[in-house]
């Protein structure tokens, strides 16, 4: 009788309460494209740089690069100190403590590729800074 009861709290919470990124990113469909564009080589276009904090655009990035993945542009939904200089053109002196304050606020999660660090987006924060950044052009246009 305790098995079927928590099988049925299991299939509930998988039901009910899972998040998948399709789900999230699906959500923040209107607002994601006027700030990133994503290839079909799989990079990541962010709109807006120059009005952008370096945090924003590294978010914005991760978030892009989450949309190539789902898109099966991009082989994986992680992203490396390498490739956030290179793409995004920031030093790596100013990419290493923007990463930290990312992580320890937990807009970014840190995975471990061997050797290497990468960074993915946290799926809870897409939204909030998807609508963050909304609201901070909106008061920029006025």
């Amino acid at each position: 009788m305790k098995k079927r009861a928590q099988r049925g709290l299991k299939d509930r919470i998988l039901e009910e309460m899972t998040t998948e990124y399709t789900n999230v990113l699906e959500k923040s469909f209107e607002t994601a494209p006027r700030f990133i564009r994503v290839t079909p080589e799989g990079k990541v276009d962010v709109l807006l740089k120059d009005k952008l904090t370096g945090k924003e655009n590294i978010q914005l990035y991760l978030i892009g690069k989450l949309y190539a993945k789902v898109a099966g542009l991009a082989p994986a939904e992680d992203v490396g100190n390498k490739e956030l200089v290179n793409e995004l053109g920031i030093p790596m002196g100013s990419l290493l403590p923007w990463l930290k304050t990312l992580r320890d606020s937990r807009k970014i999660i840190a995975v471990k590729r061997g050797k290497y660090t990468n960074h993915i987006i946290s799926l809870n924060m897409i939204e909030r800074i998807l609508k963050s950044i909304d609201e901070k052009m909106a008061e920029e246009g006025r």
